[in-house]
């Protein structure tokens, strides 16, 4: 069995999030149903994580095992990116994996994206790929707010009630803000997140943005341990998976593509 790696990129506005689900079209169910067309068997794979319902991602990743061998990495994207064409799902790259490898037990650090458009008139380019707020933010409590963010934490008060985790406590190791033009764009490094976590922690600092909170009340949150004391977390539509980072011991082996055949496995 050879363990492979694929790069996914989507939008997830129209689907119940990357996880099977019984209420909707998952983003797993799709690019499983392409890939086993393609390799001629059942195929499941295993994703770095769960995405919610609207979440998008730049960069997600899953592995699975194959019985062929891919011979032919670029034919192999073509072909099946063409069973996903009529979705908003794209397979961007492929690699040969060690048999320890997997998509989410290998990851060593997962950087969310998450954008908002602060401007009075909506954009029809970002519409349902970004937060839109017209009243104009304060961005420079809101850069002093995020700090408070770093380090670990209990983050039981921004955890969804449903989420599964076994432990509230998180490693932020990296907690950044930056303004371009009307986007103000969040960008949260860690292990791995909470249920929310992330669009909690946004929401924090989009109360700090109107002035409804100082800066200060972020770490009086986070003390407290208590979800009803969090501010409403952001929609979906502004986060993304940006990037996964992952351990050493589970590099590549190296994809033996041979660019001259025709054959995809």
């Amino acid at each position: 069995m050879i363990n492979y790696q694929i790069i996914i990129e989507y939008l997830g506005s129209k689907y119940v999030g990357w996880q099977y689900q019984k209420n909707g079209v998952s983003i797993q169910s799709l690019v499983e149903k392409a890939l086993s067309k393609i390799l001629k068997s059942k195929v499941r794979i295993n994703g770095s994580g769960r995405t919610d319902a609207g979440v998008h991602a730049t960069e997600q990743s899953a592995n699975f095992y194959s019985e062929k061998k891919i011979l032919n990495k670029f034919q192999f994207l073509n072909s099946v990116n063409f069973f996903l064409k009529d979705t908003d799902i794209s397979i961007i790259d492929l690699k040969k994996k060690k048999k320890n490898f997997h998509a989410r037990h290998s990851v060593k650090k997962k950087i969310y994206k998450y954008i908002i458009m602060n401007r009075e008139t909506h954009s029809p380019i970002f519409k349902k790929r970004s937060w839109q707020i017209k009243k104009k933010l304060n961005f420079p409590q809101m850069k002093k707010g995020i700090k408070f963010f770093l380090g670990t934490h209990n983050f039981s008060a921004m955890r969804a009630s449903s989420c599964t985790a076994k432990s509230p406590i998180r490693t932020i190791t990296k907690a950044h803000i930056i303004k371009k033009k009307n986007c103000i764009i969040f960008i949260f490094q860690s292990k791995s997140f909470l249920q929310k976590q992330v669009r909690s922690m946004v929401g924090c600092l989009k109360y700090v943005g109107e002035d409804k909170w100082k800066p200060e009340k972020i770490r009086f949150v986070i003390n407290s341990k208590k979800r009803n004391l969090c501010a409403p977390p952001a929609p979906p539509d502004g986060l993304y998976l940006d990037c996964l980072l992952y351990t050493s011991d589970a590099a590549d082996e190296g994809l033996g593509v041979d660019l001259g055949g025709r054959r995809i496995i």
